[in-house]
């Protein structure tokens, strides 16, 4: 058996998420439905990460093992052919059998975008979250560097299927920023891991800041060790992309 790691882009606003869901269109099952068409058996597809229903990737990595010997380059012409138009495979490689793509990975590096302007355009919509209204905007990117390091993110995590097994939620930030103009922000952030909703859940407790509900004692209060309260509200799917998966 051959293991194939592609690199997908994808335009998540049809979709209910990464993850497979019986009856609901999804970016694995599709993939899935596709490569196994071309095995001529059931193929199952690893993701690096299961991104939420509306959100985007420009390089969410995924692997999957086939017999087929096809070529790398005319398996991503093959599968491309069948995909959605919303979904392409822009790379496909041969890699070694053990490789998983979310075990493997060090970092990943997400990116929110949000548009301030009064008018958004009907092209850009499904891309930003349109938000125009005031808001401090140096604030919000004083405080965005807080979030870096290693910490317990639990009051930023959305409720998980897998909080019964009692996991740890301390994730380790390597970078967390908030880019301004005129008209637009950009928070990015890279970290070693993401839980459920935690970057929408960061963006949204930013924008509280930025409208004057919740300062730097407020933000590391959310990050202290026990602490029972709860990130600010979530913010709206379409305007998180994830932007790339490092491994060693």
């Amino acid at each position: 058996m051959r293991r194939i790691r592609i690199a997908v882009a994808y335009d998540g606003t049809d979709f209910h998420g990464w993850q497979v869901q019986p009856g609901l269109p999804t970016i694995q099952g599709a993939i899935e439905a596709i490569v196994g068409e071309i095995e001529g058996k059931p193929v199952s597809v690893a993701g690096s990460g299961r991104t939420d229903a509306g959100v985007h990737a420009l390089a969410q990595v995924a692997a999957f093992s086939i017999g087929n010997p096809i070529p790398p380059p005319n398996l991503k012409k093959a599968i491309n052919r069948l995909l959605p138009a919303p979904i392409r495979i822009v790379s496909v490689e041969e890699t070694h059998a053990g490789f998983h793509p979310r075990y493997d990975a060090v970092a990943k590096t997400y990116e929110y975008r949000i548009f301030r302007g009064e008018v958004c355009s009907p092209f850009e919509r499904r891309y930003v979250h349109h938000y125009p209204y005031r808001l401090d905007a140096e604030r919000m990117r004083a405080l965005a560097p807080l979030l870096e390091g290693e910490q317990d993110f639990s009051a930023f995590a959305a409720a998980d299927e897998s909080d019964k097994e009692g996991r740890s939620k301390v994730r380790k930030v390597f970078s967390s920023q908030l880019e301004t103009g005129p008209d637009r922000l950009v928070y990015r952030v890279r970290g070693s891991g993401f839980l459920k909703h935690m970057v929408r859940n960061i963006v949204g407790t930013l924008i509280e800041a930025g409208k004057g509900n919740l300062g730097e004692e407020g933000l590391l209060g959310l990050l202290a060790p026990g602490s029972w309260k709860k990130a600010g509200p979530s913010a709206p799917a379409c305007g998180l992309f994830l932007m790339g998966v490092e491994y060693e």
